[in-house]
């Protein structure tokens, strides 16, 4: 029996439409590794795989994210092992993939998916496309490519036990981006480092600023910090900036006996004194407490010997005194290490840094010590050292077994889109309810106010070395699309309006308008007896023209339709109406079409994306080696 002649059994009549596809798939994570086997045995022809790189600015331009094997990935992402730590994932899992099916032909790249080279044509390539991202501005940009391009996109996320599967498909489902997305949160400065009020403010001034601060690369933005200023925050930023000079001028003591005492008499003493000075600030909250080292050494007594045992209690709550002999022996253990760094390094004139890493011991003892004691002075909770490390390597915690789950329903999702039955593909969420596993609901049609796929888009063919702003604005917005004078001209930055006309006179490629770039153009006007038309996209595609012709191209000339002012109830893309079982009853309740917005509990969709169900998730409960997140609303489930 041949290897895939269950697939052409199951499936006789897309049997050979899977054997000659090409499929995209982005990202080789948890979910990746189980897709790319799926797709791999189930035969499908070609499969290109890209793992997103992402450009850190705020370390500098040249610093990059590298998708490659973490060692806390092998528990669950199966295509890696421990001597591929380090490694570009896409590549190892080509590798560790092909081995399964050689007739399958497989491309990988690791690269930035919003690399210039993957432009909208490449994505044309494609018969489906697979997302199994946790990058929010990725996935987004993977949604507006799939538009672009019309190609149907397979979207899919975990958050520990829960997850989803979403199928888009240009002008006939809503896109990733009809519906809002949670963004990544940042702290601003003075609330980490002046008056932090929850065990993360902790955890975050311990991991991105005194351990970077002793240990790191020294740099005036963190990662997690918000270094916004305003008249309100000038004086405190001054002296916050003072204290991390400080800071830095104890970096001599790195490796003395004494360093663990100078550092600790600092932050937790000096430091705290400061702030307790500032009165106005502690007017309607309780001041912080300032500590000192020979006393808290005094109290400690044996347990600055023991920290061997209170290292194997990660799972208990540390006491003051035994935070405080943590931090000593880890902050004595970073400190040999950065001096044996110091020693490997003056040949090469390279700074030594150490790194923040969740699987590192001594970086993670460090952190949650640090964290504790800040907590204790300010009277806040204080955490496990099991919980600090998911905070501070900011997990969400990963199930293997969900992965493989939503992986398979992409697959099943993918067959239906092959079988042009999109009426019978669903929205899929994996729940925690072992009576009612899966919960569906029907695809939505496209939401008329979303600004990626509410729009018009067209193909537009340009010499971008001849044709300026100035003139692409008069001719062809203008004379052949009749648009008023109020527009505006969008890429990743302003390009044109009419209070800015500063570049009219510039090319399209010294714009950095180049092949594979979207132009929108947004109607400005402001006439009541104007209506507004939805943004016009233009799909950008470099041509040489012969030099007495016009420099540019529309294919085909765009219609471009009415914005719609006025919310309008959405029906799914079936014409049934939606039920909603409620676990206090057992009878279906008919959806009640109303201009109001949908609740939360009436519409899951509202979060259907990677931490959709996250966002109820308002408390997790510790249980020894599994995390239990618990949902607010799981006795609300959308069936058919």
């Amino acid at each position: 029996m041949s290897r895939d002649k269950h697939v052409q059994i199951a499936l006789p009549n897309i049997y050979d439409k899977i054997k000659s596809s090409k499929v995209l798939m982005v990202g080789a994570g948890g979910i990746g590794c189980e897709l790319l086997k799926n797709l791999v045995l189930t035969g499908f022809g070609e499969i290109h795989i890209v793992c997103h790189l992402e450009l850190s600015a705020l370390i500098s331009p040249q610093q990059v994210d590298l998708d490659t094997i973490d060692l806390s990935n092998l528990n669950r992402q199966f295509l890696f092992q421990k001597q591929h730590v380090r490694k570009p994932k896409a590549l190892v899992a080509k590798d560790a993939a092909g081995s399964f099916n050689p007739n399958v032909k497989l491309e990988a790249y690791h690269a930035n998916i919003k690399d210039p080279t993957f432009h909208f044509q490449w994505f044309q390539s494609f018969d489906i496309v697979f997302n199994g991202l946790d990058n929010l501005d990725a996935r987004r940009h993977v949604n507006k490519m799939c538009l672009a391009a019309n190609v149907p996109l397979i979207e899919s996320g975990t958050t520990g036990f829960l997850g989803q599967v979403q199928a888009i498909v240009k002008d006939r489902t809503e896109c990733y981006d009809c519906t809002p997305k949670q963004t990544p949160i940042n702290f601003p400065v003075c609330t980490i480092r002046s008056t932090p009020s929850q065990p993360i403010h902790c955890i975050v001034w311990a991991k991105s600023y005194l351990f970077v601060q002793l240990f790191g690369v020294d740099k005036d933005e963190i990662n997690d910090m918000d270094y916004y200023e305003n008249v309100d925050n000038t004086e405190e930023l001054g002296n916050l900036k003072r204290e991390a000079d400080a800071l830095k001028n104890m970096k001599s003591a790195v490796g003395r006996p004494e360093f663990g005492q100078v550092v600790f008499d600092k932050v937790f003493g000096e430091d705290i004194c400061r702030l307790q000075s500032m009165s106005d600030m502690w007017k309607s909250r309780k001041p912080p407490v300032a500590l000192n080292f020979a006393d808290m050494k005094k109290n400690a007594g044996q347990q600055m010997i023991d920290s061997a045992a209170i290292c194997s209690n990660d799972q208990n709550i540390w006491t003051l005194e035994e935070n405080c002999a943590m931090f000593v022996d880890s902050l004595q253990r970073l400190s040999d290490r950065l001096k044996k760094e110091q020693s490997t390094r003056q040949e090469t004139g390279v700074a030594p840094i150490l790194n923040f890493d969740k699987d590192d011991a001594d970086t993670l003892d460090f952190v949650a010590a640090t964290a504790n004691i800040r907590s204790h002075i300010f009277g806040i909770e204080k955490k496990s050292k099991f919980e600090i490390k998911q905070m501070a390597g900011n997990i969400i915690p990963a199930i293997a077994t969900t992965n493989a789950i939503i992986a398979g329903v992409c697959v099943l999702q993918a067959f239906k889109i092959m079988q042009n039955k999109l009426h019978e593909s669903k929205m899929v969420f994996l729940s925690r309810r072992p009576e009612h596993v899966f919960n569906t609901e029907r695809l939505q049609l496209p939401n008329p106010h979303c600004d990626v796929c509410a729009v018009t888009r067209c193909a537009f063919e340009v010499d971008i070395f001849r044709l300026k702003i100035g003139k692409f604005v008069e001719s062809v917005l203008r004379q052949l699309l009749e648009y008023e004078e109020e527009l505006s001209l969008m890429t990743d930055k302003l390009i044109y309006d009419f209070d800015f006309d500063d570049n009219a006179s510039k090319t399209f490629a010294e714009m950095g308008i180049n092949d594979g770039a979207f132009l929108t153009v947004i109607d400005d006007a402001e006439d009541e007896d104007h209506i507004k038309r939805v943004n016009l996209v233009l799909l950008i595609t470099h041509k040489i023209f012969e030099p007495s012709h016009i420099p540019y191209n529309l294919p085909l000339l765009p219609t471009v339709k009415a914005r719609v002012l006025k919310t309008e109830p959405q029906k799914d893309i079936s014409s049934d109406e939606t039920a909603v079982l409620d676990s206090s009853s057992s009878h279906k309740r008919k959806f009640v079409q109303s201009s109001e917005p949908l609740s939360k509990k009436r519409k899951v969709s509202e979060t259907s994306h990677l931490n959709g169900y996250a966002a109820y998730a308002t408390k997790l409960l510790v249980d020894k080696d599994i995390i239990v997140i618990e949902d607010e609303n799981r006795d609300t489930i959308t069936i058919d």
